[in-house]
């Protein structure tokens, strides 16, 4: 059988949970038409989009890696177009499918990960870490050479 990925997008007035109910539903529709899901689908959050889709500027994105016959992705494409709650898809016959998370999973733990070292940073310029600090001068040594 072919191997797919496929994407759609949920209007981002439904909630994460909702996609994913979706993305069980159309993963019933794929293996009662004799195909698989590949891995876990993956729900890559809500997102801005470029331009309006249907009147909305944001959508809920997922991702599902296949392995099933061209009419299982014809069926759940057909259901896809029927829902209200799908405002696009696509999908993508590959030759084989990557292993791990998707790019879109690893770009966000990236920037999840720079977000934490930011913060980590920033907690200790707050609060003053001892390395690097030139110790302050007091008494005498502060007013040394000064005359008033």
């Amino acid at each position: 059988m072919p191997f797919y990925e496929h994407v759609f997008l949920s209007r981002q007035d439904v909630t994460a949970q909702q996609v994913e109910e979706l993305s069980a539903q159309y993963k019933g529709v794929i293996e009662q038409n004799g195909g698989k899901i590949v891995g876990d689908p993956e729900y890559w959050g809500v997102k801005t989009l470029t331009f309006r889709i249907q009147k909305n500027r944001k959508a809920h994105f997922a991702m599902l890696r296949l392995d099933a016959p061209p009419a299982a992705v014809e069926e759940m494409e057909r259901l896809e177009r029927i829902s209200e709650d799908v405002i696009r898809f696509l999908t993508v016959r590959v030759e084989a499918h990557e292993e791990g998370p998707s790019i879109m999973l690893q770009k966000r733990d990236r920037d999840d990960r720079r977000e934490r070292e930011r913060g980590e940073r920033r907690r200790d310029r707050e609060h003053g870490s001892d390395e690097g600090e030139i110790p302050a001068l007091v008494g005498a040594e502060a007013g040394a050479g000064v005359e008033p």
